[in-house]
């Protein structure tokens, strides 16, 4: 099973094809405040690397969020358009659960912690399974480093940016009879992680149906001037662009499929 996984929650923007257990190849750039431009590209150079074309491909796997809201909505909106072109399945996975899948580690539970906007952070807790999965003990939260601090009552490993952005505030805050195990910092959400994740939930027979929301945790600007206007949302029009683009894409390639055809029968 080969599927096209997208990562856009963070800054740094990445996409990988996976072939059951395989990594087919990844791209990841700097995509801050260029997601809208630079996805379709790079899933396109991917795909030319691969030699794959997108109806070679099984499924489509997509994080969705908490994160940038710009960048979960050209993910999702991208993936939407990308599904409703092609028919194939979709699946989501929450951010902090791909951040999570890097830190390999049973023995504690994982709190990987983002930096959110305005001061705060994202995080959940997950704790790794001995069958290799990853099972949810906090949902994804945000808040200032106070309330994080309010919602270790355990021994627990944490990671992530978040964390070494704000340290010294979350420790300030902790519990006296609770301590911290600090594990990689620079783990982020990555689409291989997304890969592997989708992967999983491809196996156990799972796919988002017609209603698909972003994990936001909080509500976006954009998503209030949304609800103040009663129009279309961004990430509707972002799928309906891309929909458009690649159903040319493939009456294109069927044109000249067609026309390849018909030359070869001329001279045969």
């Amino acid at each position: 099973m080969k599927i096209l996984a997208i990562e856009t929650a963070t800054p740094w923007q990445s996409v990988a094809i996976l072939d059951d257990n395989e990594i087919l190849a990844q791209l990841g750039q700097d995509a801050r405040g260029a997601h809208g431009t630079l996805l379709l590209p790079a899933i396109d150079r991917l795909l030319m690397e691969t030699q794959l074309r997108l109806s070679d491909l099984d499924g489509l796997a997509c994080s969705a969020g908490p994160g940038s809201f710009t960048g979960i909505r050209v993910g999702l909106a991208t993936c939407l358009g990308l599904r409703a072109a092609t028919g194939l399945p979709l699946v989501l996975v929450p951010t902090l659960e791909a951040m999570a899948w890097s830190v390999n580690s049973s023995a504690l539970p994982i709190c990987p912690i983002m930096k959110s906007r305005r001061g705060e952070l994202y995080w959940a807790v997950f704790r790794r399974t001995g069958d290799d999965q990853l099972h949810r003990l906090m949902t994804e939260c945000v808040g200032p480093p106070a309330a994080l601090a309010r919602c270790l009552t355990a021994h627990t490993l944490v990671c992530g940016d978040g964390w070494s952005a704000m340290e010294s505030e979350i420790r300030a805050m902790l519990p006296g009879s609770v301590t911290v195990s600090v594990g990689p910092l620079e783990v982020q959400p990555s689409a291989a992680n997304v890969a592997v994740l989708g992967m999983q939930r491809f196996r156990r027979g799972e796919s988002v149906g017609d209603r698909v929301d972003a994990l936001y945790v909080q509500q976006a600007e954009a998503e209030l001037q949304y609800d103040r206007s009663g129009g279309v949302s961004p990430m509707r029009r972002r799928q309906e662009r891309v929909t458009k683009k690649i159903a040319e894409r493939q009456a294109r390639g069927r044109q000249r499929r067609q026309s390849g055809a018909q030359l070869r029968k001329k001279h045969a």
